[in-house]
């Protein structure tokens, strides 16, 4: 084994900004790895490059002041290379096309072991795209992939020609990576395009250590199978998907900072991407912050807000969240000591299929909240091999959360389908500002059950409570709860349906003259202590 560093510049590598430096680098890499292992080193310079391909017993080094740039083969660099082309994926209909394939990256590494990205320089993902080829229009494995667009219409019953992405030309300054015209309705090829900063399949004792992640593409990080990972003192601003971590084993996430206005900041996801159904478990993410300030203010310090929609056309996202991508589930989840800020709450969904449970939250903080505060989400969309049955959300526990600025249309919800309860859930010491402002009108509301559709707290339009929502649930707790609002609100706190053996105790809520601070149907085995103002409205504690 190489003890000493090689530095790229050795091999080549100009460092100059405008020189492709990809060969030279992958010469260093294999040079190291022909050694046994070792450092690759970068001093300082902007080093422009196509694919980089990782080995086991590697280490890259980013000293303060080297800069990765992801060229771009359709733009500034046309005809100077392309990043390695996606690889086949026969399951491919089951997830989106970034999900899918690994190798159209900046930096990638298959089946490694003992692999390190460190060191406090840069990863700007100026020339990767934001989107992948168009939707899989009959459903089914091998097919064109999937789109990114959660929201796209179902399978029709033709598949159109891709259309390159180099038909579409530039797009407007601020824009680039959002589906062009047409999108919706005709698939896309990558043509030599990446759409990954960082992706890893079935690797494991990988450490991602001090650097930084500018504009990072479809996804800054995508780990797919990728067994004790560890993540630390990361600064990422990106314009979709900050931590993407799918089907893996033994994962620390500690002390990193994800600006994501645009997609999810730190997402658990257990996709079908390897062919099986696999869990993300035994992970802690701790010491973490994820925001929604305008892509690139983060980094620069200016923390932008001009940004409000999302490409989903709800705001601004970052947050952190267990799924969509949810066939193998979740287990052994830690999360704590995290703050948000303008962004969405936090999210644990099951609607592929797989098992969520041993999940434990505490010591949240968040401001400027976008969309629910806590969103709990067992669904049907069944996107994955036929026979996929309807998952199951279990043994939660929720403590010490705070969250101020609060919109108004999103109250905490948790929400499971008919016969199919969200299970086990325990919330305590959690303290919620709303801004209020909901109706009588809003209040006679009866929210749709949208058992199969994607899941996001919009997805059941107006909300009858401003504060908690719950709807086929068993066995929950509430605990010191503590809810309020700054505008007149005319929506209860708290709404219960289809909730079996539930428990309040210590509640307290505010409220408009005559209206409740609990409505209730169909709820069975409730126990009320503690909550005189709920008390007051009639409810009784049944023995």
């Amino acid at each position: 084994m190489n003890n000493s560093p090689l530095d790229v510049r050795a091999f080549g590598a100009t460092g100059d900004g405008t020189t492709v430096d990809t060969s030279a680098i992958n010469r260093a890499i294999d040079a190291a790895a022909s050694a046994g292992g070792g450092t690759v080193y970068f001093p300082a310079g902007t080093y422009l490059c196509f694919s980089i391909r990782l080995k086991s017993n590697i280490s890259l080094y980013l000293e303060a002041g080297a800069t990765i740039v992801a060229a771009d083969p359709v733009g500034d660099h046309g005809g100077q290379g392309a990043y390695d082309a996606a690889e086949p994926n026969p399951w491919d209909a089951y997830q989106d096309f970034g999900h899918s394939h690994w190798r159209n990256s900046l930096i990638w590494g298959e089946n490694l072991a003992n692999v390190s990205i460190l060191g406090p320089g840069l990863i700007h993902g100026k020339g990767l795209t934001r989107w992948g080829p168009g939707p899989n229009r009959t459903g089914q494995p091998g097919d064109s992939p999937v789109s990114l667009d959660q929201h796209l219409p179902g399978p029709a019953t033709e598949t159109p020609a891709p259309t390159p992405l180099s038909a579409y030309g530039a797009l407007p300054a601020g824009s680039r990576g959002f589906a062009p015209p047409g999108f919706a309705d005709e698939p896309l090829t990558m043509e030599g395009q990446g759409n990954k900063a960082i992706a890893l399949k079935l690797c494991r004792n990988v450490i991602l250590r001090d650097f930084s992640i500018l504009q990072g593409g479809h996804f800054a990080l995508l780990a797919t199978g990728v067994d004790n990972l560890t993540i630390d003192n990361l600064k990422v601003d990106t314009n979709r998907d900050g931590l993407d971590i799918d089907c893996c084993r033994n994962v620390h996430v500690s002390n990193c900072s994800i600006n994501s206005p645009n997609d999810d900041g730190i997402c658990l996801k257990s996709s079908y991407a390897l062919g099986h159904a696999q869990p993300t478990e035994n992970v802690t993410i701790t010491n973490c912050q994820v925001t929604g300030y305008d892509p690139g203010s983060f980094l620069d310090g200016t923390f932008g807000r001009t940004q409000e929609l999302s490409p989903d056309k709800d705001r601004v996202t970052g947050r952190i969240k267990c799924g969509t991508e949810s066939n193998g589930g979740f287990r052994n989840i830690t999360i704590s000591n995290c703050a948000f800020e303008r962004s969405r709450g936090l999210a644990l969904e099951t609607v592929d299929g797989g098992v969520i449970e041993n999940i434990s939250i505490s010591n949240i903080a968040m401001r400027e909240v976008t969309s629910s505060p806590l969103f709990l989400r067992l669904g049907n969309r069944a996107r994955g091999p036929a026979g996929t049955p309807v998952g199951v959300m279990r043994r939660i526990n929720i403590s010490n959360i705070v969250a101020h600025d609060v919109d108004p249309n999103f109250p905490a919800i948790i929400a499971g389908l008919p016969g199919h309860p969200v299970e086990q859930v325990r919330i305590s010491n959690v303290h919620i500002v709303f801004n209020g402002g909901g109706t009588a009108e809003d209040a006679a509301e009866q929210p749709p059950e949208r058992e199969t559709t994607y899941p996001e707290p919009s997805m059941f339009g107006k909300i009858p409570a401003y504060g908690f929502f719950v709807r086929h649930a068993a066995h929950l707790e509430l605990h010191h709860l503590e809810l309020s609002y700054e505008r007149d609100e005319l929506r209860p706190p708290i709404l219960l349906e289809d909730v079996s053996r539930v428990t309040l105790d210590t509640v307290r809520a505010k409220r408009h003259e005559g209206v409740p601070v609990l409505v209730t149907k169909d709820v069975t085995h409730l126990s009320v202590r503690n909550c005189p103002s709920i008390d007051d409205d009639g409810e009784k504690s049944p023995d």
